[in-house]
This record gives C-alpha cells, structure tokens and sequence, in this order.
C-alpha cells in the first residue's frame, strides 16, 4: 500500500461552479517534494489539510473533518475504462492517489499512517457536486458517481508532518465496527434507511453526518 502522487489545486476561475466567486480548486495536479500536512481548522475557517492547497468554498468544503481527500487509483482505473478516457492523478480532485487501499471500502475512524510521522482518520465520503461534474464534463456525472458507490475518503488529521509521492501506508487502526465509507456514502444518497446503522462509527464520523443520523434515527427509530 502507498501514497502514487500528492496533489494540490490552485484557485481557478471556471463557468462550472456553483461558487459565488466563480473560483475552484477542484483542478488538483501532482506535485514533487515533501507537502506540510496538519490540520487546518473548523469547517468555515479552515481549509485544506495540506500546505499549498486550495478550497474555496469553505462553507461545504475543507476543515478538520474533510481535510484531506483520497482516491484509490484502482478506482480511478475502472472509470477510465468506462468512460474510455485517461484519468490522470488527481482527476478527481482528490489530494491522495493511493494504491493497495480499498479507500471506499476503509472504516469509518479507520488510521492510516503515510510516510513516517503522519496520521490520517477516514471521517466519510465524498458526495458529488455540479462542480464536479462541470470539472469532469461527463453527463449525468452526478448520477453516475453516485451509482458507482465508489466515492474515495475524507480524511481528518491526527499527526500532522510531511508526505510525499512514494511513501508507504500502513493501516495502524481499524475499528470494530462495520460501517464503511461506502456505507455511509448509500446512507445518504440512495438509502437513507441505513443511517441508524451510521451511529456504530460514533464520533469518528464526520459530526454533521453523525447528527443527521441520530435526527433520523429519533424520528424513525433504528
């Protein structure tokens, strides 16, 4: 298991995005040499998790809980072949191309350590926006990630440090639990039935999904 490419994204004036400033930074591109990592702060304040990296929406993206986003290349390889086009690292905006890693099929609260000092904790998915779909230029792209159920993970930062192209992943924490990022991802896109099965992650999930899950479980039971 390792870490192919770190990417990061410059700020980057689209047509697509839903973004009152009309800026991205979903345009991530691999990048040579060490990248600072550590935790960049609250959602609404914080960014990125790693140094150099844009967000640019802060009310939906970035802080502590999403402050890193993965993608398994091994994912990225089945939509090439079906959309019968290359997809370079960081295609999809992800910040880590990793290899060996069943990044949807992680646990929720699962630890990864990358290199030799820092420490990542899977927190959820990844949900489609029309961002991502206007970056993607692919129809119904929204749809189509959505049924794939392959959505990569958001990562908080428990060590921060240095990472770089290359460098091993090992998992050091996987908890006891069965709730999965793929799980958490049908749970509130196209099963919303499944959210009491959420509340087994417990704090490691991302608090604004934690909290819809026990609103629904109050309302519905479960």
């Amino acid at each position: 298991m390792k870490l192919l490419s770190v990417n990061l994204g410059r700020a980057k004036a689209v047509p697509y995005t839903d973004n009152p400033e009309g800026v991205t930074g979903i345009d991530k591109q691999p990048v040579d040499g060490p990248v600072r990592v550590s935790a960049p702060g609250p959602k609404g304040v914080g960014g990125s998790g790693l140094a150099g990296d844009a967000v640019c929406k802060l009310e939906h993206h970035g802080g502590d809980d999403q402050a890193i986003y993965a993608m398994a290349r091994e994912d990225l390889d089945a939509w090439e072949r079906e959309l019968d086009r290359p997809l370079a690292h960081g295609a999809f905006g992800e910040n880590l191309t990793t290899e060996g890693i069943d990044v949807s099929g992680a646990r929720i609260g699962e630890r990864w350590r990358v290199g030799p000092a820092v420490v990542l904790e899977v927190t959820c998915g990844r949900i489609p926006c029309r961002t991502f779909q206007g970056h993607m230029g692919e129809e119904q792209w929204v749809k189509r990630f959505t049924r794939r159920g392959a959505p990569g993970a958001y990562l908080r930062v428990i060590e921060p440090g240095e990472i770089r192209a290359g460098d091993p992943v090992e998992i050091v924490h996987r908890p006891e639990h069965d709730v999965t990022v793929a799980l958490q991802f049908r749970a509130v896109t196209t099963e919303r039935t499944l959210l009491p099965r959420l509340l087994a992650a417990g704090e490691a999930l991302h608090p604004e999904l934690l909290r819809q899950a026990r609103e629904y479980a109050e309302r519905h039971g479960g």
